[in-house]
């Protein structure tokens, strides 16, 4: 069973790497729309990557205790330690994907903020920002 779940954990890391990297190509050519429909599907894989780590712990855990005097490396086969040396590499992947991705978005948020910044310029009052007084998008000339 665990052998199960480390491959099913496996494929949903697989799965949130590669609409990473379909989000980074997306963000790059501005086409926003696509990153919101993957959204939810990201967000899915995720739960379910969750879900089976929660298993594989559990999975592991009922391995040590029902064979207290024996390590755990013991315990585990060799397809076990190859998936679980995979499941390390990926997540190692999917952590550089994420960096790369978070930075392109903080540009982006960056880019429209000054953007909406010098169409309607604001002001603080308090902790509050608020559109000056004196912000005009457009300007009638007579």
């Amino acid at each position: 069973m665990l052998s199960h779940h480390l491959q099913s954990a496996l494929q949903d890391l697989k799965d949130l790497i590669s609409i990473t990297k379909s989000d980074i190509k997306d963000i790059q050519k501005a086409q926003h729309d696509h990153q919101f429909e993957r959204l939810s599907i990201k967000e899915g894989k995720l739960k379910s990557f969750e879900a089976k780590k929660a298993m594989i712990d559990y999975e592991i855990s009922a391995l040590i205790t029902s064979h207290p005097d024996v390590e755990l490396p013991q315990l585990l086969d060799e397809t076990q330690h190859q998936l679980l040396d995979e499941l390390k590499q990926s997540l190692s992947e999917l952590r550089t994907v994420n960096k790369q991705y978070a930075k392109l978005v903080v540009v982006v948020s960056n880019l429209y903020n000054t953007f909406l910044e010098r169409l309607v310029p604001t002001e603080m009052q308090g902790y509050n920002k608020v559109a000056s007084k004196d912000s005009t998008i457009l300007e009638v000339r007579v």
